[in-house]
């Protein structure tokens, strides 16, 4: 017998063995869908939620929510998909800043939340700021995005792309500005208005 028929025959149980497996293993579609379902369940669901941070017996955020759910994992996060408000207060416990959204993520293990859809920040001076999707750096204490922007004050509204900013919305920058447009009182219009 020669070498090269040995190695054919050497060859041929394995292969055969492993054709054998793959072909023996079929999975259903249905109950591959539901094992991929099991996995994405939250452990815990809660509807109508307030969580409220604080240090020192100081409220520093309050997290406001129709739903909150929790997912298990390597990277552990809470969703939000209805909705979400943040208020963080300011030292003296007044309310500094109110963002809110249509939808939220926070990856707790990173310490950062995604708000998205419909995201709308206000400070204490009213200043307004309106994007698709806004992190918060929790660690850092800062809001970024590089989504469009718009940001309304008294006196003017600013366009761009991109924003960094601290948590409080009082301290930003735009870091591509599309376009600035003065805001101004017209009191012609308002005498024109009562009048009428």
């Amino acid at each position: 017998m020669s070498i090269t028929s040995c190695l054919n025959k050497i060859l041929v149980i394995p292969v055969t063995f492993v054709a054998g497996i793959i072909c023996s293993c079929e999975n259903n579609i249905n109950d591959v869908n539901a094992i991929a379902l099991q996995k994405n369940k939250p452990v815990r669901s809660a509807q109508n939620l307030e969580l409220i941070h604080s240090e020192k017996a100081n409220i520093k955020v309050k997290v406001i929510s129709p739903l909150m759910e929790e997912y298990e994992g390597s990277d552990k996060y809470t969703e939000m998909p209805k909705g979400v408000e943040v208020i963080f207060y300011d030292y003296l416990q007044r309310i500094s800043t109110k963002l809110t959204a249509k939808y939220a993520i926070n990856r707790i293990s990173q310490n950062r939340m995604e708000a998205k859809n419909d995201v709308v920040v206000i400070n204490e001076k009213g200043d307004m700021l309106n994007t698709e999707h806004l992190i918060w750096l929790q660690d850092s204490a800062r809001i970024i995005t590089n989504q469009f922007v718009k940001i309304t004050t008294k006196d003017e509204i600013i366009m761009g792309d991109g924003l960094e900013s601290n948590e409080n919305f009082t301290k930003y920058k735009i870091l591509k500005i599309r376009g600035v447009l003065q805001v101004k009182d017209d009191e012609l219009n308002k005498d024109s208005l009562n009048k009428n």
